[in-house]
């Protein structure tokens, strides 16, 4: 049962920070074609929220990836690691069933 809400919390967090990297991209994309305005205070809310949650994750990849001009490609690598990361969540749940270390 603890094994169960442990596993359960971690696919939620990764699942959680996939649709963070998701929005935040799709929000850049908006403002940056001007289709939203940041100086409407809730548009501008949301942005920095988004940015301030999925920047720590996506910095460290921007810095390392070529510079593209005006491509962002680091969303696109975050969010691999982020399903590479739930399928071995998931691979280690199935292993330890099938070990009988999962109780």
């Amino acid at each position: 049962m603890i094994l169960d809400a442990f596993f359960f919390l971690i696919q939620a967090g990764l699942t959680l920070f996939f649709w963070a990297i998701l929005i935040a991209s799709i929000l850049s994309l908006l403002i940056g074609f001007n289709v939203l305005d940041t100086r409407n205070r809730m548009v501008w809310n949301i942005s920095d929220f988004f940015y301030r949650v999925t920047e720590p994750a996506m910095r460290p990849v921007r810095n390392r990836l070529p510079n593209l001009g005006g491509i962002d490609l680091s969303p696109l690598v975050v969010l691999l690691l982020v399903q590479a990361c739930m399928l071995l969540v998931s691979a280690i749940k199935r292993y330890m069933i099938s070990f009988g270390l999962y109780f």
